[in-house]
């Protein structure tokens, strides 16, 4: 291939990549959408440690691995973005954008730095690619999600000790159910974001293992042994991120098993959120002809025709979030199952669906936490209309009656109107039974 193709002896221009990259913008016209930008900037990271760790083994020149250093710290701190235009939907081992990195880091290192020869020494797209995707999941997990989540547990968890004392009613199937305190509710929902938390996070030594150093099938052909390991720790050095020498080159190169894992811990959690979100939206329903236990905050109108209407807006927001992360996960699932013997080939799918699930989590999670969480409100005259209403309060009489009666009593008190108290008066159940047993506030912590 001519130089000129490539343009890697080239002056500085606006346009720093060559000819690969052109071909693979003509080649893959499908989305619009272009790799994502963590990713791009992991790639630049990784290829300016490589020639750092390249040049210490003796094996490129000093003066230009600083050049080629220097343009790849540029890229990963954000100043070519631009110059990386490959849709996502490539080839499955994202060899046109590793082309494309080499080519913009040659084009910046000026005259003498080749693409191939210098800039991807070492490397193979089958290794540094994958590389660059692990680590920028767990760059945007450590520095974004879980961040994020911890702040959303810390709002439930507050609501959970300010609404302690509020009883209200429970609710199975949507029907009523004996007393529960509407702290216990969100204590529920903090453990649950919590548990989210725990289950990412053992995700991330797994995600950390990178397999760079296994080159083109995993075995290192063309790679110094020190090379791999020396790019590693000066990663992790610069960064603070956990990462480390994968259990075996081949599971590592050959799969993507742990950013499949790390979708599957995302996932649970967007379901968590999914349910968080929902009980919100319906506690906060009404204002009239609702649960009304919750007053969410009001942040903007909710009808274009129906004056003074607000929606749940910000649950409503998680909600559709949270499908799209089960979507993404599913998509991930699929790429994942595509490993053929060394290689996987579908790591752009699951490079985009991935990052845009952190992402999307990450943001869900602020936006839940500051726009909702954080001012709420509860209605302690209907969690406690709701709470003496409901006739699931009879399961209380059941020691002292038995079941048939306490059934007996409900379905007449449902017949007719009345409550539990007076029908069971009724049909000759002691005061003092009745004092001890509906005793709501007892009944949601039975064992205080």
């Amino acid at each position: 291939m001519a130089p000129n193709e490539l343009r890697w002896r080239h002056h500085l221009t606006e346009q720093l990549w060559g000819g690969e990259t052109t071909k693979a913008v003509d080649n893959f016209p499908v989305s619009g959408e272009r790799v994502p930008v963590p990713v791009v900037r992991w790639l630049g990271r990784v290829k300016a440690v490589a020639a750092e760790a390249n040049s210490q083994l003796g094996l490129l020149d000093g003066e230009l691995a600083e050049r080629i250093a220097a343009a790849g710290i540029a890229v990963a701190e954000g100043r070519h973005d631009d110059q990386f235009p490959i849709d996502v939907f490539q080839t499955g081992s994202g060899t046109s954008s590793n082309m494309n990195a080499n080519e913009v880091l040659a084009n910046i290192a000026g005259e003498g730095a080749h693409p191939n020869d210098h800039v991807n020494m070492g490397q193979s797209s089958n290794d540094v690619f994958p590389s660059a995707v692990h680590l920028a999941a767990l760059d945007e997990v450590t520095h974004d999600l879980l961040p994020a989540m911890g702040g959303l547990e810390s709002a439930l968890e507050e609501k959970a000790k300010a609404f302690a004392d509020i009883v209200k009613a429970g609710r199975t199937h949507l029907m009523d159910a004996v007393p529960v305190t509407l702290g216990q509710e969100f204590g529920g929902y903090a453990a649950q974001v919590r548990l989210g938390v725990q289950r990412v996070e053992s995700t991330l030594r797994r995600v950390g293992q990178i397999p760079l150093g296994g080159t083109a099938t995993g075995t290192g052909l063309n790679t110094h042994p020190e090379f791999a390991a020396k790019v590693r720790a000066k990663l992790a050095a610069d960064t603070g991120l956990s990462i480390s020498e994968p259990l075996d080159p081949f599971e590592a190169q050959g799969n993507r098993d742990a950013l499949v894992e790390l979708s599957g811990a995302l996932k649970v959690y967007a379901v968590s959120l999914n349910k968080i979100a929902n009980d919100l939206a319906l506690m906060g329903s009404g204002p009239r002809a609702g649960l009304a236990e919750l007053r969410l905050p009001e942040l903007q109108k909710g009808s274009s025709i129906m004056p003074g209407k607000v929606n749940p807006v910000i649950p409503e927001v998680v909600i559709q979030v949270a499908g799209q992360v089960v979507g993404n996960d599913a998509a991930i699932t699929i790429g994942g199952m595509q490993g053929q013997f060394e290689l996987n080939v579908r790591v752009p799918l699951i490079a985009r669906n991935l990052l845009d699930s952190i992402k999307l989590l990450a943001s869900a999670s602020r936006l839940l936490d500051e726009k909702c969480v954080s001012g709420l409100e509860a209605n302690e005259e209907m969690t406690t209309r709701h709470a003496e209403a409901t006739l699931a309060t009879a399961t209380a009489l059941n020691p002292h009656i038995g079941y048939d009666r306490a059934a007996d009593i409900v379905k007449e008190a449902a017949q007719s109107g009345r409550s539990l108290r007076e029908v069971a008066l009724e049909q000759g159940v002691s005061a003092e039974i009745l004092e001890e047993a509906l005793d709501h506030r007892r009944m949601a912590r039975p064992n205080d």
